[in-house]
C-alpha cells in the first residue's frame, strides 16, 4: 500500500476508471479516490465509457466523469477500481494498458492481478472499503463529498448490508461516514427511491420469463432488448431484479440473462484479452472471417452460498465473488441456457 501511495503522490496526471455499466461501488470508489488526489493537487480524470445510471447522479462530482479520452498518452498513471480484469473497463483496455503505471484496486477473489501495482483484498466488503483504508493511510482528510462516495459504495455492494460480504468494517466505516455528514436516508432515497412505471412493467415481463432447471436448483430470468424498448426502460432499471429469481424456494443459483445489441465492445475485449473456455472450442464472430452475429448477453449469477458462482463465471471468461459473479458472452440464447442448465445438474 505504501508503494502505491508514494507513486500516487508523485504522479503527474492520473486516470481513474471503473468497469462498464458502473455500479455504486465502482463509481463511489473512483470518485472518492479522485477527490482525494484532486485535493492533493494531482491532475485527475474520472473515466467510464458507459452512461452513468440516473440513480447515481447525486454522487459528488459525477458530472466530471468523461466517456471518451482524447489521448491516453497524456497520463503517467491509471488507477483501475473494482475491476477483476483490465478488460472490464471496456474498449479502452488496450490503451490503458499502455499507460506507464497501472494500479489495480479491487476486492474480487477472481482478480487477474493485472497492472504494475495491486491492492487487492477479497475480504473487503467493497472496493470502497479498500479505498477508505488507502485514504486513511495517506493521511488525507475525508470531507462530506468523499464520505458520501465511500458510504454509497459500501451500501450498494453489500445490498444495504444484506449480502454475505457484509463485514464488521462495513458498519464501522459507514458509521464514521455518517459522523462526517452523510445522511443515510438521503442516499437510500436516491439509490432505492421511487420506481418508474416502466420499471414496474419491466419487472412484470422479467418475472414471466423465469425458468427453473429440471432439478429445481437454478432459476433463470431473461431480459431482451425488446422488453426494454417496450417498457421504455434502460440498463439501470435492471438493477435489483435478480433477487426475485433468487428468492424462489430451494433455488441455489439465480441467473439473469440480459441481451445487448451492441457487440463491438465484447468483441474488442475478446480479441485483446482472449479467454479459452474449458470443454469447448469457441469462435467469436468477426475473427477468422466469421460473420458478425448480434446475440450478445450479459449474465449475472447469484448463489445462496452452497455454489461458487465465481467458478461458473470463470468458465465463461468472467469473474466475481462466490455468491455474486457474472460474465459477458456472444452466443445464441438457446445454447447459453442449455449450458447453464446443464451445469445446474452438478449442484
Amino acid at each position: 500500500m505504501d508503494r502505491i501511495i508514494k507513486h500516487l503522490k508523485n504522479s503527474r496526471h492520473v486516470l481513474l476508471a471503473t468497469h462498464v455499466n458502473p455500479d455504486g461501488d465502482g463509481l463511489g470508489s473512483m470518485i472518492a479516490l479522485g477527490l482525494v488526489l484532486d485535493a492533493m493537487g494531482r491532475r485527475i480524470t474520472l473515466y467510464n465509457e458507459s452512461p452513468i445510471p440516473a440513480v447515481f447522479y447525486f454522487l459528488p462530482e459525477v458530472g466530471r466523469i468523461v466517456r471518451k479520452i482524447k489521448d491516453f498518452r497524456d497520463y503517467d498513471t491509471a488507477a483501475i477500481l473494482d475491476c477483476s480484469d483490465l478488460g472490464r473497463v471496456g474498449e479502452s483496455a488496450a490503451e490503458i494498458d499502455q499507460i506507464p503505471t497501472v494500479i489495480n484496486i479491487d476486492h474480487h477473489i477472481t482478480n487477474s492481478n493485472f497492472g504494475n501495482m495491486q491492492l487487492i483484498s477479497p475480504d473487503a466488503c467493497a472496493s470502497a472499503e479498500i479505498v477508505y483504508r488507502l485514504i486513511r493511510r495517506m493521511g488525507a482528510r475525508i470531507d462530506k463529498n468523499i464520505a458520501i462516495s465511500i458510504y454509497t459504495g459500501i451500501l450498494t455492494d453489500t445490498g444495504s448490508f444484506r449480502f454475505a460480504n457484509t463485514n464488521r468494517a462495513a458498519f464501522e466505516i459507514c458509521e464514521e461516514m455518517i459522523q462526517i455528514g452523510v445522511e443515510p436516508y438521503m442516499v437510500a432515497q436516491k439509490v432505492y427511491g421511487a420506481y418508474s412505471l416502466g420499471r414496474i412493467k419491466l419487472l412484470n415481463l422479467a418475472l414471466n420469463s423465469i425458468e427453473i432447471s429440471s432439478n429445481r436448483k437454478m432459476s433463470m430470468m431473461t431480459l431482451t432488448q425488446k422488453m426494454l424498448d417496450e417498457t421504455h426502460t434502460r440498463s439501470e432499471d435492471i438493477d435489483g431484479l435478480i433477487p426475485y429469481a433468487m428468492g424462489i424456494a430451494d433455488i441455489r443459483v439465480a441467473v439473469l440473462v440480459r441481451e445487448r445489441h451492441d457487440s463491438s465492445q465484447i468483441l474488442a475485449q475478446r480479441k485483446r484479452y482472449h479467454v479459452s473456455l474449458p470443454g469447448r472450442d469457441w469462435h467469436f464472430p468477426g475473427e477468422e472471417g466469421e460473420s458478425l452475429k448480434k446475440n450478445q448477453f450479459d449474465v449475472s449469477l447469484r448463489s445462496d452460498g452452497t455454489v461458487d458462482v465465481a467458478a461458473i463465471a470463470a468458465r465463461f471468461g468472467g469473474g466475481g465473488h462466490s455468491r455474486a459473479a457474472g460474465f459477458s458472452i456472444e452466443t445464441s440464447l438457446e445454447d447459453l441456457k442449455k449450458q447453464l442448465f446443464e451445469l445446474s445438474e452438478r449442484f
